[in-house]
């Protein structure tokens, strides 16, 4: 386990690199000079300070939010399909912040509050499906499919209130695709503590989590009781996707198949996987981000002749997809697994 560890580590400091000297304009020479504080023009020192590094921390701290967030879900409701992205956590995270900006319940764009309107719209979407498949215990397939009726019906809602106040919340718009372009130092200091205390409570829970993931039976034999302890493992998971979400938006499929890397990794024992699955998530992001700005290198430009950021969103959307179809041709089947 701590050659694992140390091997996720070493793989974190590389991702992170990778992405920081993936942006266009400067080479990684002038990139290595800035960092090491040597004579730099201000124009440089600005675009590695200012704009590279808190895009890359910001990504590591989302994407470990989001990978915890799915092993989170996984384990409470004991079914490999769930994550954000397809139990109305997501979707309604970005609803929440998006009506939020509508109604002026949120103060402009104050990350804080942009934070707290999001969990209102994660706990929202966790709630329909939670009615829908009757107190969560639907088999894995009807999950799915009330998951994606979930997500799509409050997709629909936050697309109508871009549609009816596009001037006043346009900027939102990225949130549907999920973006790492243009986060900031603001961005980092409203995420890191936020993401630090949860993943701290989430690696806590991970012995409650462990005994879940085995029914509930077995937790009341061992003196659990399963529904509190089961409201606080995904009042856990609810609040590292609201916080990720209301950062990034909402990037899809990495809170769903990260959890099952970690798991492969690290043996049903979420005390092990918890740490795994936020490195996991968090070199995720970083490299589908990393990706997207070679891509944005390749075509800088638009057909209307606009500059082209290709979304992070956009590169776990198309990687997510092909993984989903190489694992039903194969036939592999995903277990959440149950440590004994």
């Amino acid at each position: 386990m701590v050659r694992r560890l140390a091997a996720a580590a070493v793989l974190l400091v590389a991702a992170g690199a990778a992405q920081l000297l993936a942006g266009r304009g400067l080479g990684p020479g002038e990139v290595w000079a800035a960092l090491a504080s040597q004579e730099t023009d201000p124009t440089t020192r600005h675009i590695v300070w200012e704009l590279r590094v808190p895009r890359v921390l910001v990504s590591l701290a989302a994407g470990a939010c989001l990978g915890v967030s799915g092993l989170l879900l996984q384990a409470a409701l004991r079914n490999p399909l769930a994550a954000p992205e397809v139990t109305g956590i997501g979707s309604g995270a970005v609803l929440g912040a998006v009506a939020g900006l509508h109604f002026g319940w949120v103060e402009g764009l104050s990350p804080f509050s942009v934070v707290l309107a999001a969990c209102a719209g994660g706990v929202l979407g966790g709630g329909l499906l939670w009615l829908l498949t009757g107190a969560g215990h639907a088999e894995p397939a009807w999950l799915a499919v009330y998951g994606v009726l979930t997500s799509a019906a409050l997709s629909g809602v936050t697309a109508l209130l871009l549609v009816l106040d596009p001037d006043r919340i346009g900027g939102a718009l990225v949130w549907l695709i999920g973006s790492v372009n243009g986060r900031a130092w603001l961005h980092w200091h409203l995420i890191w503590p936020w993401g630090l205390a949860w993943l701290t409570l989430a690696w806590l829970l991970s012995a409650v989590a462990n005994v879940l993931q085995c029914g509930d039976d077995q937790a009341a034999v061992l003196g659990l009781p399963p529904g509190r302890a089961r409201l606080a493992v995904l009042g856990c998971a609810v609040a590292l996707a609201a916080g990720a979400v209301a950062v990034v938006g909402a990037v899809g499929f990495l809170g769903l198949l990260v959890p099952h890397l970690a798991r492969t990794l690290a043996g049903a024992d979420l005390r092990r996987a918890v740490p795994l699955c936020a490195t996991a998530g968090a070199v995720a992001l970083s490299a589908a981000d990393t990706i997207a700005q070679l891509v944005t290198r390749v075509a800088p430009w638009t057909p209307a002749g606009e500059r082209f950021a290709m979304p992070a969103g956009a590169v776990t959307a198309l990687a997510g997809a092909l993984l989903l179809v190489l694992f039903a041709r194969r036939g592999r089947e995903f277990d959440p697994g149950c440590s004994r």
